[in-house]
């Protein structure tokens, strides 16, 4: 084994261990024993993965680490979440680990590592299942492991394979690829976002108007007004914006819904061109078509997303956005001006400044969370945003106290 090869499974190991970590802390979380099933399942999957990259370094006379005996951060973030809001609150963050273990896997040219993407796909899919209205409703989750290409191509492929494998790849893509849909329903990323400008644009507010030597009532003044336009203006902001967006999306699709009843032959031949450029034979496009076609539900839900890119369930709420932006951004912008409610002068400056200093870093390591970075990179990549735009409001601040005084 080549020290890079060492390197990268000592790297497959660690991801294979946190999320065995995750999926165990979230059965002993979960209330819903049809979900305890599914994390165990999954958990045992992952420790099984783990295992085969602790026997390949072993055989190779690699010291195998320890098990970790706590979960990272990261990981026990997520498990703090689930805690006090259920696991249906880190759908999107679990997708992320999920994203990350299949992004490393996908650089690498291995038959076991081609088994354990199946596996991976397979996970996100349970995660999907649940995400669907009146899933919880139906019976026990059955982990079926996704068909691999060569259990497709091969001769010995059944039927009930080869539909399998049509329904996950044709009529759901995104299932078969979980890295794309972490997070894309927005809310996670909008509340971390939202907190992030609230703290930086009322730090700045309010260093500038200490800056400027303003009495402990300006500066109070000063942040609160801060705080209530910029959450006002942030609400307001993203309902328009989402409410465009939807109506937008909404359009395209009753557009499309049109095409498809008024010109179906016509519609048929755009499906099959589109399934042609992506490889597929011309007569074989053309089967696949046409019996898209044969249900205009099924039609419509394909070309809209073959066709503008777009998926049907997530065109995004707008309230639902507009409140959480403005809720993050207030919470943000309250932090650097809480030390100038309890106390005044140089004493409520520098508890500004360390309380502020430390919901930057914190609000970095939760980007972490979406970007899948480092958290103590993230952390002072905020810390250090936050400084200067607070250190340039304040130098302004007192050039302009001073001249006015």
């Amino acid at each position: 084994m080549t020290p890079a090869e060492q390197q990268t499974s000592l790297r497959n190991l660690k991801l294979e261990r946190d999320a065995t970590l995750l999926y165990e802390g979230l059965e002993a979380r979960e209330r819903d024993a049809r979900r305890r099933v599914a994390f165990r399942t999954i958990a045992s999957n992952e420790r099984r993965h783990a295992a085969i990259w602790a026997a390949r370094l072993d055989s190779a006379g690699v010291a195998v680490p320890a098990p970790p005996t706590r979960p990272r951060a990261r990981i026990a973030f997520i498990l703090l979440v689930a805690r006090v809001l259920g696991s249906r609150a880190v759908a999107d963050l679990v997708r992320t680990v999920e994203g990350d273990e299949q992004e490393a896997y996908l650089m690498q040219d291995d038959p076991e590592v081609a088994s354990i993407i199946d596996d991976e796909r397979t996970h996100a899919e349970m995660w999907d299942g649940f995400a669907r209205p009146g899933r919880d409703a139906g019976p026990e989750p059955v982990l079926i492991a996704t068909p691999t290409r060569d259990q497709v191509t091969s001769s010995a492929a059944d039927s009930a394979t080869v539909a399998q494998l049509s329904h996950a790849s044709l009529m759901d893509p995104s299932a078969s690829e979980p890295w794309h849909r972490g997070g894309q329903s927005g809310t996670l990323r909008a509340t971390i976002f939202g907190v992030s400008d609230g703290l930086v644009s009322n730090l700045s507010i309010v260093m500038g108007v200490v800056g400027a030597s303003a009495s402990n009532r300006f500066i109070v003044v000063a942040g609160i007004a801060g705080l209530l336009a910029g959450a006002i203006s942030m609400g307001a902001g993203e309902w328009i914006s989402m409410t465009s967006q939807k109506e937008l999306f909404e359009r395209q699709i009753e557009l499309e819904r049109e095409e498809i009843r008024i010109m179906p032959d016509r519609e048929e031949l755009e499906l099959a061109a589109v399934y042609h450029r992506k490889g597929i034979p011309p007569e074989d496009a053309l089967r696949l078509a046409h019996r898209l076609m044969a249900d205009p539900t099924v039609a419509l839900d394909t070309k809209v997303r073959e066709e503008l890119g777009l998926d049907p369930d997530e065109l995004g709420s707008p309230w639902g956005a507009a409140s959480s932006s403005l809720l993050s951004f207030a919470a943000g912008a309250a932090v650097p001006l809480v030390p100038f409610l309890v106390s005044a002068g140089r004493p409520a400056f520098v508890g500004a400044v360390i309380l502020s200093s430390i919901a930057l870093f914190a609000v970095g390591a939760g980007v972490s969370l979406v970007t899948g970075r480092h958290l103590v990179y993230s952390g002072v990549r905020q810390v250090l945003i936050g400084a200067f735009a607070a250190a340039v409001t304040f130098g302004v601040g007192s050039l302009i106290g001073v001249a006015v005084a």
